[in-house]
């Protein structure tokens, strides 16, 4: 347990690096960050040479994308917990150490199931630590530097998925699926040295972790787990055209999803600490943003699996050439999330957010346009308008959720709002896996073909008109984000 003179205690270290400290403390987290986004979206690059290795049909090889999305949308609601049991350091390290053993295990891997289990493991070390940015932006920095602070911590974060798919692509090709799961082990050691100097012991507020505190809640988490599952599997049964095991799991869904709610309801009733505060979702700009991001996380997750799988497999491009083409979106992201950020203090979350989803959506419907024989700048210009997009989005849409809600809630809502989004990335990814194949069997193609033809590329094409709809969908969510803040949530 930290103590106020302990040299890792929050106010040592602020005596020791003074007013540049809460920078250099959000940079320590960006970089723990930046190893669990680039392990959640460098592997799409690999897909396709992972499948031919261990022979797997599209909806197997998918699992290595959605099941580390739903290991880490869940482990998300345990960030809270974690924060005020063991402190910033003690969890961040914890992230560090999996994402890495995850990262090593899954290279060295002989076994689809072992590269399966490797990948759950960084999902859950990504989960606990994606929230933690976004706490100590709204607790460490003031309003009027909240979206600076935002900017730059996106700038940071977007430079791993943009550079990770280039670098990436070059590895599969010379090196085969292999190398990208040792990508993250660099970032991850740099991680936990930075952790190490600059991240503290205290838990949030500045308290010292108790170790002796509520355990968590179990039944909330299972519940959570099992509902998660049960929904991801019942989409992919109901695709299969097995509708009486569709319909049993998603009935599971919902007996799990009811039982959830009614447990957090009856862990607040009774003064115990619940997974998820359901009082957050009182407060409108809150509720409005979690439904923009659950939105938002479907089309932005499922787009980051369909564009490599697009690629390599309708275009014919080699994975090398896949992962350039989205470099100068990924740069021109970094630049815009910057800029955009500095916007967020003085702008309206609403105009920002929806302006991003309109990029977001036009981006997916002009992909219509590109065609086999296509020139590469054409397919790179539509990527960047819709990383573009996202540069309006990423810094606005955590700070117009969360500004409102009372301090003693803010984990929470920061752990909420990103299960939210994440629930979404992981139906998104399923769901367009789910779209592919059923377009593609209505155009008479399938993916195991060797090569391209019209009738994929339509597939494809549908694929992409109906995330343009979902972007449209949470502009008319974003839009409601305008109405005036009802009071603001609390712990109470």
């Amino acid at each position: 347990m930290s103590t106020p003179t302990s040299p890792s205690s929050l106010a040592a270290l602020q005596a020791r690096f003074g007013p540049r400290y809460r920078w250099l403390l959000l940079v320590a987290v960006m970089v723990g960050t930046m190893a669990s986004i680039m392990s959640s979206t460098i592997i799409n690059v690999a897909i396709p040479d992972l499948s031919r290795h261990f022979s797997l049909g599209q909806g197997r090889a998918q699992w290595v994308s959605s099941g580390f999305m739903v290991a880490m949308t869940v482990s998300m609601l345990t960030t809270p917990w974690l924060l005020a049991r063991y402190g910033y350091r003690r969890t961040y390290v914890g992230c560090m150490l999996l994402l890495m053993a995850g990262g090593i295990v899954g290279g060295l891997a002989n076994n689809f199931f072992l590269v399966l289990a490797a990948r759950v493991a960084e999902g859950l070390a990504a989960g606990v630590v994606q929230p933690i940015p976004a706490i100590i932006i709204m607790r460490a920095f003031g309003p009027h530097e909240q979206g600076r602070a935002s900017g730059l911590f996106g700038m940071g974060v977007v430079l791993a998925p943009a550079v990770g798919p280039s670098v990436g692509g070059v590895l599969v090709d010379l090196f085969g699926w292999r190398s990208i799961f040792f990508m993250v082990v660099p970032l991850c050691l740099l991680s936990l040295w930075m952790a190490l100097r600059y991240v503290p012991n205290a838990a949030p507020g500045g308290v010292a972790a108790n170790r002796n505190g509520e355990m968590i809640d179990w039944r909330g988490l299972l519940l959570a787990a099992v509902g998660t599952l049960c929904l991801l599997n019942g989409m992919v049964a109901l695709h299969g055209g097995d509708r009486l095991q569709a319909a049993l799991l998603l009935a599971a869904f919902a007996v799990a999803l009811g039982g959830f709610v009614g447990w957090q309801r009856h862990m607040r009733a009774t003064g115990r600490t619940p997974l998820m505060n359901l009082a957050l979702f009182g407060c409108r700009p809150f509720a409005m943003g979690s439904v923009v991001a659950f939105i938002y996380g479907t089309a932005l997750f499922g787009s980051t699996y369909l564009l490599p799988v697009y690629m390599q497999l309708g275009l014919n491009l080699s994975a090398s050439h896949a992962g350039t083409v989205l470099l100068p979106a990924g740069l021109v992201l970094a630049v815009t999330i910057a800029g955009v950020g500095r916007l967020a203090d003085k702008q309206p979350t609403w105009l920002l957010v929806s302006i991003g989803l309109a990029l977001l959506a036009a981006s997916f419907a002009l992909m219509l346009t590109v065609g086999l024989t296509s020139a590469l700048w054409l397919l790179a210009l539509w990527a960047t308008l819709g990383r573009i997009g996202l540069g309006f989005i990423l810094p606005s849409l955590n700070l117009g959720s969360l500004r409102p809600l009372d301090n003693a809630l803010m984990s929470q809502g920061a752990s909420a709002i990103s299960f939210v989004r994440m629930l979404g990335g992981a139906i998104g990814v399923s769901l367009c896996g789910i779209v592919l194949e059923w377009r593609l069997a209505a155009h008479g193609d399938s993916l195991a073909h060797a090569t391209s033809s019209p009738a994929r590329l339509a597939a494809f094409n549908e694929s992409f008109l109906m995330l343009a709809a979902l972007c449209v969908l949470a502009i008319v969510a974003a839009f409601q984000l305008r109405a005036p803040a009802a009071a603001a949530a609390t712990g109470d």
